[in-house]
């Protein structure tokens, strides 16, 4: 009977231990919208601001961190060459402001889906008018076949649900005329 209850409380821990792991943060390159199809080209600049991330603490869940959005947003433009240039600050003819407003990730599972939602505004610079204002949902899973680990099928979860909604992001605006 103690053998049999101390290997219960050994896969209890196994499992807990798998289930929390030492989580780490989504990864910017990860979440890059690589061969994006945009519709039209803009021939401005653009500054990106991003907000409502978090980062990751060493036994939280993976979050999306500020910087690494506003990273993969600016790579994600600079790639498909949606503005002519991506400049830091307020120099840029439009001003970009990504915000998350909800990540929804699962505790436990062996797939894992984690929900989006980003409200995404472009302002032009010059004038100050809203030229998009759009909040814009995604969704992304990771099964046991992607990572056996918890931790890290969350990551990836995390990571695709972010380029989902930073290909719909782009795409809306490529769909503009500036």
């Amino acid at each position: 009977m103690k053998i049999r209850n101390f290997l219960t409380l050994a896969c209890a821990a196994l499992l807990v231990l798998n289930l929390a792991g030492c989580a780490s943060s989504a990864n910017k390159d990860a979440m890059v919208a690589g061969n994006l199809q945009t519709l039209k080209k803009h021939d401005r600049s653009v500054a990106v601001r991003t907000s409502g991330g978090a980062e990751t603490g060493a036994m939280d869940s993976s979050n999306v961190a500020d910087a690494d959005l506003k990273a993969a947003i600016e790579e994600s433009i600079v790639q498909s060459k949606l503005f002519k240039s991506v400049v830091q600050g307020k120099d840029g003819d439009y001003d970009l402001a990504v915000s998350i407003v909800r990540l929804e990730k699962p505790v436990f599972g062996l797939t894992f889906t984690v929900n989006m939602e980003a409200t995404w505004v472009l302002v032009k610079q010059s004038d100050k008018s809203v030229v998009l204002k759009k909040s814009i949902q995604s969704t992304s899973t990771a099964t046991f076949s992607d990572a056996a680990a918890a931790v890290t099928r969350l990551r990836l979860a995390v990571e695709r649900a972010a380029k989902a909604n930073i290909e719909q992001g782009l795409q809306a605006i490529s769909g503009l005329s500036l």
